[in-house]
């Protein structure tokens, strides 16, 4: 049976180049948790024991390392972890970070807490996931008119709620 690796684009794995910030990864693999996940599981790089974010509140949170993704037309995706935002209400602020391909600095991961309660993050916690994407850049061409369809400029909410 066919892996995750070999269904992508027969290209097989991505080699990413990984530069450890913190004594955090001394502790800890930067690894898949299973031979199936989409995405790594980036940690919180704190010095302290713990990172209390306040109700409705964000934290930029280190992850401790910096990644030169070596394949062009890939970047790097952080998305929040499922049990942390269901379970304590703290996900990825912006909804999804972008690590762009020319980006050698810390990965830092904003945190926002949407919960009513204070929420703590100890050192070492899971945060976040890191998943790798294909990226296109655009052709831009200035038109006077856009191709017709039957939606046409319908937005939000058009088709209703059923």
């Amino acid at each position: 049976m066919p892996t995750m690796t070999d269904m992508t684009n027969g290209a097989g794995p991505l080699d990413v180049r990984v530069r450890f910030l913190h004594p955090v990864w001394t502790e800890h693999a930067l690894a898949y948790a299973t031979d199936h996940s989409a995405g790594l599981d980036l940690r919180a790089c704190i010095d302290a024991d713990t990172l209390e974010i306040p109700a409705g509140g964000r934290a930029a949170v280190p992850a401790g390392l910096a990644i030169e993704i070596t394949r062009p037309g890939i970047a790097g995706f952080v998305y929040s972890r499922s049990g942390l935002g269901t379970k304590e209400g703290l996900t990825v602020s912006q909804g999804v970070g972008v690590i762009d391909p020319d980006y050698r600095g810390e990965i830092i991961v904003s945190l926002l807490n949407t919960s009513g309660q204070p929420r703590r993050i100890q050192r070492g916690q899971r945060i976040a996931q890191l998943v790798f994407m294909p990226v296109f850049t655009a052709r831009l061409t200035a038109v006077d008119a856009l191709g017709e369809t039957a939606r046409g400029a319908g937005g939000f909410g058009h088709t209703g709620k059923v």
